[in-house]
């Protein structure tokens, strides 16, 4: 497997696309993280069935949360998309998240070229109320059996605002 962070950019910003690479298909009790040092996806843990991701789960290469991680996306597909994949997305808006105390936002993004919808969904306007309700209740409980409340869903934010937080995680990485 490649280093995604030397052979990826982050995505064309200003123009509304990231680059994604997928950790966690949708649907999937596994947790799969990048891991920056050794280069490779390694499963973290098997959570309960009960708190499968309700969306694929991902990264944008050389990007760094306030969580000392790459920066989060939930990348909203018809079909689970297999781990190490990687795309072209246009993010649509973020979701305010913490875990444990921390900053832990998520990008949310569809595909660049969906052809399907025919790249009908633009902003979190676009998506059913409920599966926003569903992603929230998902990442409020996904913990519930190890350490119930400590995540939190703050709130959701536009494409504005997930804008400024990919370009403050881009700073981030560029500085480090």
């Amino acid at each position: 497997m490649a280093d995604f962070n030397k052979i990826l950019t982050p995505g064309d910003i200003e123009n509304g696309n990231i680059n994604v690479v997928i950790e966690i298909p949708a649907g999937s009790s596994n947790k799969i993280e990048w891991k920056r040092k050794l280069a490779v996806m390694q499963l973290d843990r098997v959570d309960p069935k009960i708190f499968a991701k309700p969306t694929n789960y991902g990264f944008i290469p050389q990007s760094l949360d306030e969580d000392g991680d790459e920066l989060d996306v939930l990348l909203i597909t018809d079909e689970p998309l297999p781990t190490g994949v990687f795309l072209e997305a246009k993010y649509i808006g973020v979701m305010k998240f913490e875990d444990d105390g921390e900053v832990d936002d998520k990008i949310v993004a569809v595909p660049a070229d969906n052809r399907n919808t025919g790249n009908a969904i633009n902003s979190l306007a676009d998506l059913p109320k409920q599966m926003i309700d569903q992603i929230t209740y998902h990442f409020n409980h996904y913990k519930d059996l190890k350490k119930a409340g400590s995540t939190i869903v703050k709130s959701w934010g536009d494409q504005a605002e997930a804008k400024i937080i990919i370009e403050k995680a881009i700073e981030r990485w560029n500085q480090q």
